[in-house]
């Protein structure tokens, strides 16, 4: 049965060594940031960077491993419906908002509701990373400039990543405006066993 998470919210699990994690976009138009850490030691934690260089791609889909900063593989992306994510731009947050967002209210953001859900486990808000950001589209032109564009989703489109190792996930429903093309809609997730 699938789990919820509501609109701009969060939440954070456990996914066991050859679990798979489907991430679903139930509405579509909706980004979804995941953060991976190792069971045994929350301080191995997903990384863009290792992760962009072993697999010599910023464009990650079926076939690419997400890495640790301790170069380990984490999690397989097994099958992957919509082709488009991000793994340069960091969760948002209060700052994202005040930033960018000068004339609407300023919200937590995934950055906030990371925190919060990953708290219990141990993991502070200076041990959260660049999330890998399901289905954002961030174009990368020739000049190297980013911008960031609605998600190309459909109803019912997912993503299905399966553990290499323990983890701990933390998981949203994208709360920046841009990111989602100025609206809020759940997320749902499965783990398969």
């Amino acid at each position: 049965m699938n789990q919820i998470i509501a609109p701009r919210s969060g939440t954070a699990f456990s996914l066991r060594k050859n679990e798979t994690l489907r991430v679903i976009d139930p509405e579509g138009g909706q980004v979804s940031d995941l953060l991976a850490f190792m069971s045994e030691d929350v301080r191995e934690v997903i990384s863009n960077g290792r992760t962009i260089d072993y697999e010599e791609t910023i464009r990650l889909t079926t076939g690419n491993r997400l890495w640790s900063n301790r170069s380990n593989p984490m999690l397989e992306i097994v099958e992957d419906k919509v082709g488009t994510h991000d793994f340069l731009l960091t969760p948002c947050s209060e700052a994202t908002f005040r930033h960018f967002y000068a004339d609407k209210p300023v919200h937590r953001g995934c950055f906030g509701n990371l925190a919060e859900a990953l708290a219990p486990y141990g993991i502070s808000e200076d041990e959260i990373p660049v999330a890998f950001n399901i289905f954002m589209n961030v174009p990368v032109d020739t000049d190297g400039k980013v911008k960031v564009l609605p998600p190309p989703t459909k109803p019912g489109d997912y993503i299905r990543l399966r553990a290499l190792d323990d983890l701990i996930i933390g998981l949203t429903a994208c709360s920046a405006y841009d990111s989602c093309g100025g609206s809020f809609k759940p997320i749902h997730y499965l783990i398969e066993r």
